[in-house]
């Protein structure tokens, strides 16, 4: 089933000499647990792409459907909303809050949208993450691979339609990053959890299902590694 459908996406920066083409015409579909990664060259348009996604930066053109729904129909407030709730987002340098701890990080989302925390299912993340014991521990009283798991608990609390990876190993050693990708995928496997991972690493681009090249903001290669 259809979780994510882009067409003909476009987004352009500047005008005249100075325009700049980030992305040029993008058209794909990703289907629920679908584990997806998107790889190019700095510069190729993959981190743009994300923000789209992600209903952070308005296309120029172009449509994004979401479980159906046109997300640039949207205004600004609802667009906000939109994002809490059916979007999960993991950063590169993990962006939690130091005054926060761990439980409080990864709950943070389904409290600014109000609702309750399911208990079962906080505890469920906080094993499958092996953060048990650390629930109380802030932010810089942990290791940058703990930390960015944090980050992946506080994506996936909200059961949201997709999760967004931006390089969510790029600040991390080997060890620790390939931790960080077995996390992804057992998150994919565990809840049907839709992934699309942004990666310059191939090594990291191959474990996924699929892997999407772009290259001046254009898609060069949509290639089906593995069924999912």
């Amino acid at each position: 089933m259809e979780i994510l459908r882009i067409e003909n996406l476009t987004k352009i920066y500047g005008s005249g000499d100075n325009e700049v083409r980030a992305l040029d015409g993008v058209s794909f579909s990703v289907d629920k647990g679908e584990f997806i990664s998107i790889i190019g060259p700095s510069g190729s348009g993959k981190s743009t792409l994300l923000h789209m996604i992600g209903g952070v930066d308005r296309p120029t053109s172009g449509k994004i459907y979401m479980d159906g729904q046109d997300i640039y129909a949207q205004n600004e407030d609802q667009l906000a909303i939109f994002r809490r709730r059916h979007v999960g987002l993991i950063y590169q340098f993990y962006n939690l809050i130091p005054i926060l701890n761990v439980v409080e990080n990864m709950c943070l989302p389904v409290l600014l949208d109000g609702r309750h925390v399911n208990n079962d299912y906080l505890n469920d993340l906080l094993d499958t993450l092996n953060l048990r014991g650390r629930e109380k521990h802030l932010p810089n009283q942990l290791s940058g691979g703990q930390q960015q798991r944090v980050s992946i608990g506080r994506a996936l609390m909200n059961t949201p339609a997709v999760v967004l990876a931006d390089e969510p190993t790029g600040n991390l050693d080997s060890k620790n990053s390939q931790e960080i990708v077995e996390l992804l995928k057992l998150s994919n496997k565990k809840y049907n959890q839709t992934l699309v991972v942004i990666t310059h690493d191939e090594n990291i681009a191959l474990q996924a299902d699929r892997v999407i090249s772009i290259e001046d903001g254009k898609i060069t290669r949509d290639s089906r590694i593995r069924g999912y």
